[in-house]
């Protein structure tokens, strides 16, 4: 043991002494025991012993009060993913309970699956059963992300982005969601740390250029309110605050503001006994300070998701710097400074009970809404908009309160209420006003939502674009799912035939059934009809499957063209002849060519070419789907003859793109800019959106060659927003 381990060992078991049972404490040293003996050998990047971790992620779990079986679940949460120790035993030896939070924690690593996305989704699905079974996971988890979110720097540069991006969308916002304030707040900063050193070092530089005069500043507010409120509330505990770094961050690099122009950086935080305290206090502070319009937040009527409650009051003294001041009672502040973890820390009794079991409805509601959801990265996307720290508190004419994430439209709020709302809602009205239903509402507003009894009255596909919460989109598409399966099959179906004649698949029927069920089979559908049907309501986007589907087709290709005689396939010319535009065509003399529409062959591509009734002859690229695979059984098999580009060709040939983009302004202007700097003259632009959201330009341009257009398309790939570009036949 070195000196580390034993200093950081001997700490822990002084809290754990203090803490727990004699009986809980001896179990802790055996869950020790085994975890420093299974990990014996074993080295973190930093080169310290590995049992460092598993210590350090206990000792932050004691410091929040957590209880024995979450510490010795601390102390073995790797030892089934990275030692031989099993499941069956940290069961048997610690019981059931801690074996499943171990389970729990550990991570997905024996699951085979292809894409990031997948694991991303993956992991949060689990993250959120496990939660739903035991919250203590989570916990745990959080606590192990801390740890290593401290010890980063020994990462590459490119995981230290990566374990910030993803600490800071999913594990910041969870502990927000659980009320763990220390833990988001350390969470946050650290994240900025390492996905924006240069203003992380800024905000920290400008914070402790002044941080003396602020202390000192502070500490003046404080003495000042004590004095004036203690003679009215006796009991008040008061206490400051400066404001995080990754919350002056936001502010600043988010919503433009200078350091300045945020009215919170400096926070004072009263505790009192009571709620009528709160309020009185309330009084006191608004009596002695001015406060600032607009800025009065009232948790304590309206808490928050976490159950987060307080007065919120921005007020501005004679020196003319504004501060925050934060009014609560005492079980107040345990909420917000523990959250969840304050039912372990405070043992809570049964209306504690009642709030714990409140405060977790929402990860079986988020459960509930994505266990139908076909398309990975749409579930990390609504989960992640789910947990937004940010929210909106919007209002019913009756008064209810109505809590929606930042960003939620009209759309949300109807869906908020009850699907049958949304359903059958035409309009609304927002303080008095008619809003269009894509109107992003805002605190405090009030909301009518007009609707209609027409029974055949549903919801339209474009909410789905404008729709912000999981639970609205679900809601919708749920609606069209039931209502209206044979509408979507016919959609889904058009969908997919635009699709497959714009990356140029073309199979016989027979051979396209088989392909297609193939496809349904690996999204889940139990029929090519379900598939047609989860396109059609929007459950999966055949746009983004595109390329898995370009890929098993070209494999299809290959696998039918290895079955085809060979001389169908490899073109070795005989008697040749030059024609004006640079194409051989073997038999023929002088003979009149013209390229066809449908595939737009260029030099480079393999080519085959079709005599045609007094116009010459029609050249192909090979895979051209109007070439038959098999030519010896086409109808004419005698009009097809082999042809080939003349090496010494330097001629100018028409080429169109299809580009898949999103769509925002400057996107055209992008793309001709950087045609215009390769020197590539453009001949036509048509552009139209999709039913995603995004948009398809086809694009006609000036190349020389396969190669040339090939490097053209890599250059505009480049581009920011362009999702992919293509060859089309249009």
């Amino acid at each position: 043991m070195t000196d580390e381990v034993k200093t950081l060992y001997e700490k822990l078991h002084k809290s754990v002494v203090e803490a727990y049972s004699p009986e809980e404490v001896e179990k802790v040293e055996r869950a020790y025991e085994l975890a420093s003996s299974s990990h014996a050998g074993q080295l973190r990047l930093s080169g310290e012993p590995y049992i460092i971790h598993p210590i350090s992620v206990a000792q932050i779990l004691i410091d929040m009060g957590m209880d024995c079986d979450s510490i010795c679940a601390a102390l073995l949460h790797d030892v089934v993913e990275d030692t031989k120790v099993t499941y069956e035993e940290v069961k048997e030896k610690f019981g059931l309970s801690v074996a499943n939070l171990v389970d729990g924690v550990t991570k997905l690593g024996l699951v085979s699956l292809k894409t990031k996305e997948e694991r991303q989704a993956e992991n949060l699905r689990k993250m959120l059963i496990a939660m739903n079974q035991d919250i203590r996971v989570i916990i745990i988890k959080l606590a192990d992300r801390v740890h290593n979110m401290r010890t980063l720097e020994y990462m590459s540069d490119q995981k230290r982005r990566d374990k910030s991006l993803e600490t800071l969308e999913i594990y910041a916002p969870i502990a927000h969601r659980l009320g763990i304030r220390g833990f988001k707040e350390e969470l946050e900063d650290l994240a900025i740390r390492y996905l924006d050193p240069v203003a992380y070092s800024d905000i920290k530089k400008s914070l402790e250029l002044a941080g003396k005069s602020r202390n000192k500043y502070l500490q003046e507010i404080q003495d000042k309110i004590y004095q004036r409120v203690i003679k009215t509330v006796p009991n008040a505990h008061i206490e400051g605050r400066i404001k995080s770094v990754h919350g002056i961050y936001r502010k600043m690099y988010m919503q433009n503001k200078s350091l300045d122009e945020i009215y919170d950086i400096y926070a004072v935080r009263l505790i009192v006994d009571t709620v009528y305290d709160c309020y009185n206090c309330l009084g006191i502070i608004h009596d002695m300070y001015t406060p600032i319009p607009g800025r009065f937040k009232d948790y304590i009527s309206t808490p928050k998701p976490n159950m987060y409650q307080s007065l919120h009051t921005t007020v501005i003294g004679k020196e003319g710097i504004p501060f925050e001041v934060q009014i609560r009672t005492w079980e107040m502040h345990q909420t917000a400074e523990y959250g969840i973890a304050a039912h372990w820390k405070y043992k809570l009794g049964i209306n504690g009970k009642a709030k714990f079991e409140e405060r977790l409805a929402w990860i079986r509601q988020l459960l509930e809404e994505q266990k139908d959801a076909e398309d990975v990265e749409d579930i990390v996307r609504t989960i992640k908009s789910d947990l937004v720290p940010e929210e909106v508190f919007v209002f019913t004419p009756k008064g209810d309160v109505i809590n929606l994430p930042m960003g939620a439209t009209i759309v949300d709020f109807a869906y908020a209420i009850h699907s049958a709302v949304g359903n059958k809602m035409v309009g609304a009205k927002v303080d008095g006003k008619i809003k269009t239903l894509d109107y992003v509402v805002n605190t405090g507003e009030i909301i009518e939502i007009l609707t209609t009894s027409a029974q055949n009255k549903g919801p339209s596909r474009d909410w789905l674009k404008f729709a912000h919460t999981s639970a609205a989109r679900t809601k919708i598409k749920n609606w069209f799912k039931k209502e209206r399966r044979d509408e979507n099959i016919a959609q889904g179906k058009d969908e997919v035939e635009r699709e497959f004649k714009h990356n140029r698949i073309n199979l016989t029927d027979a051979q396209m059934q088989d392909f297609l069920a193939k496809i349904a089979e690996r999204q889940h559908c139990k029929s090519i009809d379900d598939f047609y049907a989860a396109i059609g309501y929007g459950g999966i986007s055949v746009v983004k499957l595109m390329p898995k589907i370009r890929d098993e087709y070209n494999k299809l290709m290959k696998e039918l063209e290895a079955k085809q005689p060979a001389d169908e396939l490899v073109i070795k010319p005989s008697h040749r002849t030059k024609s004006t535009d640079g194409i051989i065509v073997e038999g023929i003399d002088n003979c009149l060519v013209k390229f066809s529409k449908c595939c737009n062959p260029l030099p480079g591509d393999n080519i085959i070419g079709f005599i045609t009734r007094g116009h010459g002859v029609s050249i192909h690229t090979r895979d051209c789907p109007n070439v038959p695979k098999n030519i010896s059984a086409a109808s004419e098999p005698e009009r097809w003859v082999k042809a080939y580009w003349d090496k010494d060709t330097k001629n100018e040939y028409k080429a169109t793109l299809l580009i898949t983009c999103i769509s925002r302004v400057g996107m055209l202007a992008d793309l001709t800019v950087a045609l215009a700097g390769i020197h590539v003259m453009i001949h036509n632009v048509v552009a139209k959106d999709t039913n995603d959201g995004r948009s398809e330009m086809f694009m006609t341009i000036t190349v020389n060659g396969a190669e040339h257009l090939n490097n053209v398309m890599a250059k505009l790939k480049k581009i920011d927003g362009v999702l992919n570009v293509e060859r089309s036949g249009l």
